[in-house]
């Protein structure tokens, strides 16, 4: 290590620094602990201050490590503790662990003193922290003899506890006989002290088993002190008692009970100090009597409480700090109230410390021929004292070591050797305590060790850091240097990281960082080198992942998570919800690479998450699932305003369950008239509450509410309370007012009812009146019950009228009613429509005109013209059947009407009448009329009966429908061949008389196609076609017969066949040799076709394609 030359004044800070760099850190390896020396090192040691139970033996530990392994030895009110010559003290084997025997005849009180323990090896000796051992003492209550409290009601009290002192002080509580605690309140509580405090006296705090008890811990005892009586004398009863000792002449009794301002019991005066350590619970107390009782409050002049460490405790008579350091230093202010007025109390609070760490001292491991420090820096309230000491001597008096030099609380190393070995300790000690600690130097000299397995397996996923472990040691510190490979080269450049401990870190390691790694260690003392390996894997990636679902509530949804990963991985898919396990619930369906929920639920919302796990890496998603549902029904509806014609209505939603409310319908219900139906009212935005709504009167309302959102409406809310309105007349009067007569000489008067809240009072009736149009008459009115009709006798035939009805009820008449014309019965109309005129169009269509008929003949509204026409005979038949009249409307007041779907070549005959609301008028003359002629229809059949070898004989039916003279029939014919093509057409008209025709000079064995109509002088029908075919001549057919049983054919036959099987097999066989078909090579020979194209109709070609076709059927 480079020396440099520095000042007196920076060699602390500059041998401190050269410690961090060069001082040896020795890894927690069991095996290399074992190996290397080491100085000992207290592990564990009895607390400083320590109460023991008398009753039981005495054990004081003190454990230590070291190499080689430490002795212990004791010393006991400073000076040498000989355990040998006490038969009741024995030491642990192995260990410093002291068990002094009480139990076999020892007393406790005799052991009490200050122990310290020393461990010591031949690197050093380290000390134990001074162990002060006091046996745990629960003295008995001295006797005292006790007067009875007699108090007067309203007074304050304290009783007093005053319990033995004992070692630790004892847990006071107040019972009574029954081992029952006493209630305790803001009135009576138990101070700190132990004393029981009543602010005022009450009757009922007269008893006479007040007993305090004393719990010592240690020893598991109690004890109790004599019972305490108090008698507490009401006004009432002290003035009774009075009365009955004095004269009728004496006129004085006991005041009554006076309340009284508050004044503190504890603590008195106006101020006091505390002095509390620095880590421990500062407790204030203030209890004040007072009636009525006093209320505590607490506050710190100049500041706050101190925010999370501020509690108050016995009904705030006890303020409570935890944790309380310099900063809570001050004046506490108590202030005790009631309605008479205020006391109050400051305590002036001064927090001390003993001494804590800043920087206790480190182990430090040096090579020969290092520097370094140990330092101990304590603070406290009074600043501590440091002192240090060598191997448990003071470092003034200990053996001279020329490499240490003492600077305050710093020890400076320089140029150690092995001698320089040791265990040193801080002290730093106030009035209130101190700390002591030990720490060793440890020089060692020591050729490189690698900790780090040889041939340890590294598994890392792609894109990752990759750290490469070669945890070492030696002394000197060794250099480290890594290689890729059995003989690469050393390893340098940005894509590594060399860390201090020997670690090699690739901060991004990929597919060609997989190999084996070299880790060499060198000091000067010698050389160590260790493989490790190193795997690449592929990450684990989810590919598919969860996505944000909406569902209704009772539905089913799924979540995906589709995973990749590296081969060689494992991988385990964990789903959780809202970061906890899923629920122990059969809904939940976890599948390969799903999660599904069944028949969800309101409490199935939340955020869902599959974590995928290798033992490399670990990859999560989530998404979350909100349940949607109808809202709940809103609650707590309220009337407020209410009015003769309005009231305000407001309510308070429901759960929108996750589905925004849209708007809220308002519907009411009229008690009174209509009970149990709801009508709808209004409807309001989803961010409205309050709605204003219009009445009416005579009503007696309640209202509900229903929330609507996106997945539909809630169940209705409870009823408002009922609110009846005031009566009043009706502000409208009954609508659809008609007048029609049923009659000729009537005139029914019909309208729609008021409902039951539009009645706006009671007794609803109507006003009917009525007069006749464009005649000076006066209004004829009637007054009926709530109906919907009215009857008008003895009226004209169809006249106009006048009418209106106004409602009315016990407080009066709505307002003037609109009027509206209406009717008086009509009758049949009077006279038929004139100048009926025919105007035949074509064979099938007619056009008929007619004159209008007066409207005073109508005697009705007209509501159009009928047209009746039949087909009186067929012209071309002159026979007559069965009349069917036909009907046709005509709409309004038209004068011309079309008659469609006529039959051709026929006679018919019409008339035409007026309608009206009443019936039909009297009927038109009759109007004859004839079609003219049309084609025909097809005719009824065709046959074709006896073929012969060149004719064929053909019989039809006349058309159906003629639809006129019939001048002839149209034959059409010609032959079809084997692939069903036609041949030449040939044409024969026929006179309209024929019924049948001989076909004749056809050819044999043909098929013949035929088409057949007939003919008017309009022109032809449709068609009728069939099919025949002449027969086969017989001396052929027989040639043909007699050659297909002959044996020569039929051998002929065979001989074929069997050629065919032998070309088969040789086929086959050839090409399982992998020979060449002929044909093959010939197209070999000759693959260039435009050296030789080949000819499609080859006859080798043809016979190759047969052969590779039949070949390879049978196989």
């Amino acid at each position: 290590m480079m020396k440099k030359s520095i000042s007196a004044s920076k060699a602390s800070l500059v041998l401190f620094l050269c410690q961090m760099i060069s001082a040896l850190d020795v890894p927690l390896d069991s095996k290399l602990l074992e190996e290397l020396s080491q100085p000992p090192t207290i592990t564990q040691q009895s607390p400083k201050d320590y109460i023991v139970d008398p009753r039981e033996n005495i054990v004081i530990q003190c454990e230590a490590k070291g190499k080689p392994p430490p002795s212990f030895s004791w010393t006991r009110n400073g000076t040498h503790f000989d355990i040998d010559k006490d038969a009741q003290v024995t030491m642990k084997p192995n260990s410093g662990t002291l068990v002094i025997n009480i139990m076999n005849g020892g007393k406790a009180e005799a052991y009490e003193g200050v122990y310290q323990c020393t461990a010591r090896n031949e690197r050093g000796a380290a000390i134990s922290n001074n162990i002060v051992i006091r046996p745990s003492r629960s003295p008995l209550w001295t006797k005292e003899k006790l007067e009875p409290n007699q108090v007067r009601e309203g007074d304050s009290l304290v009783l007093h506890c005053r319990p033995p002192v004992g070692l630790p002080p004892p847990i006071i509580f107040w019972m009574d006989n029954a081992f029952q605690r006493l209630p305790q309140s803001e009135r009576v509580s138990q101070g700190l002290n132990g004393d029981l405090y009543f602010s005022n006296v009450q009757p009922e705090d007269t008893r006479e088993d007040y007993i305090c008890y004393a719990r010592f811990n240690h020893t598991q005892t109690i004890q109790q002190k004599q019972p305490i009586s108090v008698k507490v004398f009401s006004m009432d009863s002290l003035n009774d008692t009075i009365a009955a000792n004095l004269s009728d002449t004496d006129i004085y009794g006991a005041k009554p009970v006076t309340e009284r301002q508050p004044i503190l019991l504890t603590p008195t005066g106006s101020t006091s100090t505390k002095v509390e350590l620095r880590g421990n619970v500062l407790l204030l107390e203030c209890i004040a009597a007072g009636l009525p009782t006093p209320v505590i409050r607490w506050i710190k002049e100049g500041g706050e409480l101190p925010a999370n460490r501020t509690f108050f405790e016995n009904f705030k008579k006890t303020l409570k700090i935890i944790d309380v350091s310099e900063a809570d230093s001050g004046n506490y202010k108590c202030i005790a109230r009631n309605i008479l007025g205020s006391a109050h109390h400051v305590i002036s609070v001064t927090v001390k410390a003993a001494p804590y760490w800043i920087t206790a001292p480190r182990n430090l491991v040096l090579s020969p021929g290092e520097d370094g420090t140990l330092i101990c820096r304590a603070n406290g309230n009074p600043k501590p004292n440091i002192s240090w000491l060598a191997n448990g001597v003071p470092i003034a008096i200990a053996p001279e070591d020329p490499s240490r030099k003492v600077d305050g609380d710093t020890i400076i190393f320089s140029h150690v050797q092995e001698r320089s070995s040791a265990v040193y300790q801080c002290n730093a000690s106030n009035e209130y305590g101190y700390l002591l600690a030990n720490a060793f130097v440890n020089v060692l000299a020591e050729p490189p060790r690698i900790l780090t397995p040889a041939n340890k397996l590294y598994q890392v996923i792609a894109d990752s850091p990759a750290l490469l472990d070669c945890a070492y040691f030696g002394s000197p510190k060794p250099e480290i240097e890594w290689f890729k490979g059995v003989k690469g080269s050393i390893l340098r450049g940005d894509e590594y990281v060399f860390h201090d401990n020997g670690t090699l870190e690739i901060p991004v390691a990929q597919k060609d960082s997989t190999g084996t790694y070299t880790c060499v260690a060198r000091n000067e003392l010698g050389k160590i080198q260790n493989e490790v390996r190193l795997e690449v894997k592929d990450p684990t990636m989810i590919i598919k992942q969860p996505e944000y679902k909406v569902i209704q509530r009772y539905g089913q949804v799924s979540f995906e998570c589709i995973i990749k990963h590296d081969f060689t991985l494992l991988p385990t898919v964990i789903w959780l919800k809202d970061n906890d396990e899923l629920p122990d619930d059969e809904r939940f369906l976890v599948g390969k690479d799903n999660l599904t929920i069944m028949n969800v639920t309101d409490k199935d919302d939340g955020t869902y998450t599959c974590i995928v796990n290798t033992t490399l890496d670990s990859v999560s998603a989530s998404a979350v699932l909100t349940v949607v549902a109808r809202p709940n029904p809103p609650f707590d509806l309220e009337l407020t305003g209410q009015l003769e014609r309005s009231v305000e209505l407001s309510w308070i939603p429901g759960d929108e369950n996750n589905s925004p409310i849209t708007n809220f319908v308002i519907e009411y219900e009229d008690g009174l008239h209509e009970p149990g139906v709801w009508h709808y009212q209004t409807e309001v935005p989803g961010t409205q509450t309050t709605v204003q709504l219009k009445l009416s009167p005579y009503v007696n309302y309640s209202f509900r509410v229903i929330a609507v959102n996106e997945i539909g409406r809630s169940q209705p809310s409870e009823p408002s309370e009922q609110y009846l309105t005031k009566s009043a007349n009706p502000d409208e009067n009954p609508s659809n007012v008609q007048g029609i007569g049923s009659e000729p000489d009537n005139l029914v008067i019909t309208w729609e009812s008021l409902k039951g809240f539009q009645s706006n009072g009671p007794g609803l009736q109507y006003k009917v009146s009525w007069r006749q149009k464009d005649v000076d008459d006066e209004w004829t009115s009637v007054i009926v019950a709530n109906v919907s009709k009215y009857i008008v006798s003895g009226t004209p035939t169809f006249v106009p009228y006048e009418i209106k009805v106004q409602a009315l009820n016990d407080l009066g008449y709505a307002p003037e009613p609109s009027e509206v014309i209406g009717h008086s019965g009509e009758d049949l109309p009077m006279v038929a429509p004139g100048n009926v005129q025919v105007h035949v169009i074509n064979s099938t269509l007619a056009k008929v005109h007619w004159d209008p008929v007066p409207l005073k003949t109508v005697r009705g509204h007209l509501q159009g013209y009928k047209v009746y026409y039949w087909k009186v005979q067929s012209l071309s038949r002159r026979s007559r059947r069965h009349v069917e009249k036909k009907i046709l409307t005509f709409r309004g007041n038209k004068t011309f009407g079309m008659l469609p779907g006529l039959e051709p070549f026929s006679s018919y005959k019409l008339n035409v009448r007026v309608v009206n609301g009443k019936g039909e008028g009297p009927a038109s003359p009759d109007k004859v009329f004839k079609t003219p002629e049309g084609v025909p229809s097809s005719p009824s059949f065709l046959k074709i009966t006896n073929p012969t070898l060149d004719s064929l004989t053909l019989e039809w039916g006349s058309p159906t429908h003629p639809n006129g003279v019939l001048t002839s029939y149209i034959l059409k014919f010609q032959p079809i061949n084997n692939t069903h093509e036609l041949g030449p057409l040939v044409e024969i008209r026929i006179p309209a008389n024929e019924s049948s025709l001989i076909l004749k000079n056809l050819n044999y064995s043909t098929r013949y196609k035929f088409y057949f109509n007939a003919q008017t002088s309009v022109g032809s029908g449709s068609q009728i076609t069939e099919e025949a075919v002449t027969i086969m001549d017989e001396a052929m057919a027989s040639r043909q017969v007699d050659i297909a049983t002959q044996g020569w054919f039929i051998g002929l036959m065979c001989a074929v066949a069997l050629l065919i099987l032998i070309l088969l097999i040789v086929c086959f066989i050839r090409r399982n040799k992998g020979g060449k078909y002929p044909v093959k090579e010939k197209e070999d020979a000759h693959a260039d076709p435009e050296i030789q194209p080949m000819k499609e109709d080859d006859g080798t070609f043809g016979e190759y394609r047969l052969f590779s076709f039949v070949s390879s059927a049978p196989f």
